[in-house]
């Protein structure tokens, strides 16, 4: 069977290492990949934006089966494209993609179908938005309405720090076209758990429960990012909080879709704040986290690419999804200086005897030297029976893989194991 994975990142290596332990998986080709996933599957410069190209790749190399991981393809119709084609794919057409394509599309839904989230407004024009901001609860969550690497959120402590994130958003471009509409939302308080779920569009199967560390810095300061760590299962998400996020969240989601004429197939990511008034939805997104996936996957003891193709082909209730009873850790290698400027072009080093445990993201191969191309460089997971010792392990890996800049932060899953106590 010859695979297609669209995607380049940290999260697509997880994926691809994961489809390689199934028996008829042939080959797998990654659009565009990156230097360490060149060592699992054959990269091709074609860019995960470039649907015409995929497609055209698709159909020439005979494809049997596509996984378009990022959030951009899926937005943009790449399934649709693909399935044009007679290619059969993982992740949801682009009228489902919508659900982390707009947030403002996201926030009416859950609105409109009595799904627990955050009160908001909703503004196309700056002044108005201004003025709500006066009056507001403070603090606030200002968000752009698009896709924005999953950085167009800003937490406002004062109105003054709102104001100036709606002018930078709506007047500045700071996300291009993302942000001309934006969501003004009530800050929501207590334990953050993120929940990728599988879904053919009728079945939800949850995965295991996992904890994003979204900050650059210790404690949770500092800037957002795309993900400095995870830690799964996430201790806060309970057996009675699940049953409820299953009742409440996850079917009415999946029920509200198709009702709207965008039935969701792939994975389906429920953001959640574990609030005094019970779980609430933060965001949703159409595919799987990164570098939540690279804790999530490692622990999936079924075999992923049979979950996969359940879900494009409407059977997921007749499918096992198990995982281990284990805990894992994943900690993000950084250059120093992400998010915002960094260098390139340093060399990786990363030993042997760990290769298995390492998931690379912003890397480039130049002959055989693995060098630094991206802010966050790589993962490296760990499994262990428990949270403690897979933190330990994941660190005493980190200690091992050298480059020039290398930055990660020091408290992964200090938080979750504060749950534990």
């Amino acid at each position: 069977m010859k695979i297609l994975v669209v995607g380049g990142g940290g999260r697509e290596h997880a994926v691809i290492k994961k489809l390689k332990e199934n028996k008829e998986v042939e080959q797998i080709f990654a659009l565009p990949g990156n230097g360490g996933i060149a060592a699992d599957a054959e990269c091709v410069n074609i860019g995960a934006t470039d649907i015409e190209g995929i497609v055209n790749f698709a159909v020439d190399n005979g494809i049997d089966y596509a996984v378009v991981t990022p959030d951009d393809p899926l937005v943009l119709g790449c399934v649709n494209a693909l399935e044009e084609k007679g290619i059969k794919c993982f992740g949801p057409r682009a009228e489902a993609a919508i659900i982390e394509g707009s947030k403002a599309f996201s926030k009416e839904l859950m609105k409109k179908y009595n799904i627990p989230t955050a009160e908001f407004e909703t503004f196309s024009d700056m002044e108005k938005a201004l003025r709500y901001i006066d009056s507001c609860p403070i603090p606030t969550v200002i968000k752009a309405d698009g896709l924005a690497l999953g950085k167009g959120v800003i937490i406002a402590e004062t109105r003054q720090q709102a104001k100036d994130a709606v002018v930078s958003m709506m007047q500045d471009k700071a996300f291009g076209k993302s942000g001309e509409t934006i969501v003004i939302e009530e800050f929501l308080t207590g334990p953050e758990v993120s929940v990728l779920a599988f879904t053919d569009g009728k079945t939800v199967k949850p995965m295991v429960s996992s904890m994003d560390h979204k900050r650059i810095g210790d404690g949770d300061k500092g800037l957002n990012t795309g993900g400095m760590g995870t830690v799964a299962p996430n201790p806060y998400y309970s057996e009675a909080i699940a049953e409820r996020c299953m009742h409440e969240i996850f079917l009415p989601t999946i029920d509200a879709m198709n009702k709207e004429g965008r039935t969701f197939r792939g994975c389906l990511y429920f953001g959640l704040m574990i609030t005094e008034n019970g779980p609430k939805v933060i965001e949703y997104n159409c595919r799987f986290g990164d570098p939540e996936t690279q804790v999530v996957l490692p622990l999936l003891e079924s075999d992923l690419l049979t979950v996969m193709l359940s879900t494009t082909n409407g059977n997921l209730a007749d499918t096992e999804v198990k995982f281990r009873d284990e805990n894992a850790c994943c900690v993000i290698m950084a250059s120093d200086g992400y998010p915002v400027k960094y260098g390139k072009g340093f060399e990786i080093t990363i030993p042997d005897d760990i290769r298995d445990k390492v998931f690379v993201a912003g890397a480039m191969l130049e002959g055989s030297k693995l060098l630094t191309n991206g802010g966050r460089v790589l993962g490296v997971t760990e499994i262990r029976s428990t949270l403690k010792e897979a933190i330990s392990a994941s660190y005493e890996d980190v200690e091992k893989i050298d480059f020039e800049n290398a930055y990660y932060r020091k408290d992964i899953g200090a938080k979750a194991l504060l749950a534990e106590v």
